[in-house]
C-alpha cells in the first residue's frame, strides 16, 4: 500500500483527485493529507513520509517546483497535476518525472500509479533530474529558453533560439547551431520533435527539424527545397511543402 499527499490550491481539484483515488486504487494508495499550499505540503510531508507526491505546479505565493527547495535529499516520488502547455509536458517527460495533465481521469491516473508500483526504489537522480526540469521550464518567464540534451559524456544546454535544424542520424541526432556548432544528440529525431516547442519548430522532411526563424527562402526546385542562412539546403517533402506555405504566412515566428 502506497502513502500520497496532495497540494493543490484549488480545493475541488484536491478533494476530487482524493476522492478518485480512494473510490477506484483504496486497495494500492492511502490519501494521507491535503495541503493547499507548498508550506503546508513540506508540514504533511515531514509527518506522513509518503512514498508519492501529487504535485500541482501552478500555485500562489510559492510555485510547486518549489517544494523540492524545502529538501536536501527527497524521499518521495512526484507526479505532477498539471495543466502545462505541450512544450512544457515535453520538458517534464524528458527529467524522467510522471505527469497527469488535468483534468485528470481515472484511466491515467491508475497508468501512473502502476509505473510508480514498478519502482522498487527512490531514483537518486531525483535531485538531478529536479534540476534539468527547472533548466527546461525556467520558470518565471513566459516560454524555458534553454534545453537539457543528452550527448554520449553528460548533458549539454542549449538556447533554443540558437538552434537553426537538426538532422536524424539514426538513433542518434545531429543538431547545429547558429554558431556552427555541431552536437551530437544521444537520442532519434522524435525526441528532439516532441522536446522543441511546435511553433517555432517545423518538420519538413522525415530526416529534419527547422527552426522557422532561420528560413532564408523557399524553393520548388526538387519538389521543394528550403535554404536557411547559414546556407544549408533542406529538402521538403512533397506532401509537405504546401502545409510549409501555409505555415510560413501565418505570420512571424516569436524566439
Amino acid at each position: 500500500m502506497k502513502k500520497c499527499i496532495i497540494i493543490d490550491d484549488e480545493q475541488h481539484a484536491r478533494e476530487s483527485l482524493s476522492k478518485m483515488i480512494q473510490r477506484f486504487y483504496s486497495n494500492r494508495m492511502e490519501v494521507c493529507g491535503l495541503a493547499e499550499s507548498v508550506k503546508e505540503g513540506v508540514e504533511l510531508i515531514h509527518i506522513h513520509n509518503p512514498d508519492v507526491v501529487f504535485l500541482d505546479v501552478e500555485m500562489p505565493v510559492e510555485n510547486g517546483l518549489q517544494l523540492f527547495n524545502h529538501f536536501k535529499e527527497s524521499n518521495f516520488h512526484v507526479i505532477f497535476t498539471t495543466a502545462y502547455q505541450q512544450y512544457a509536458i515535453s520538458a517534464i517527460k524528458y527529467a524522467a518525472l510522471d505527469y497527469i495533465l488535468k483534468p485528470i481521469n481515472h484511466i491515467e491516473l491508475g497508468e501512473a500509479i502502476a509505473k510508480l508500483e514498478k519502482k522498487d526504489r527512490i531514483n537518486k537522480n531525483t535531485g538531478r533530474h529536479i534540476e534539468s526540469l527547472l533548466h527546461n521550464l525556467n520558470m518565471g518567464s513566459e516560454d524555458f529558453t534553454k534545453i537539457m540534451l543528452p550527448v554520449h559524456d553528460g548533458f549539454e544546454l542549449v538556447r533554443i533560439r540558437n538552434i537553426v535544424y537538426c538532422k536524424a542520424e539514426g538513433n542518434y541526432s545531429n543538431l547545429y547551431t547558429v554558431a556552427d556548432e555541431v552536437i551530437i544528440v544521444s537520442k532519434p529525431l522524435k525526441y528532439l520533435l516532441d522536446l522543441l516547442p511546435d511553433k517555432l519548430f517545423y518538420r519538413p522532411h522525415k530526416s529534419y527539424l527547422i527552426n522557422l526563424n532561420y528560413i532564408k527562402s523557399i524553393s520548388r526546385n526538387n519538389g521543394g527545397e528550403i535554404y536557411l542562412e547559414n546556407g544549408s539546403l533542406i529538402p521538403v517533402a512533397k506532401s509537405q511543402f504546401k502545409s510549409l506555405l501555409e505555415r510560413m504566412q501565418g505570420g512571424e515566428q516569436e524566439q
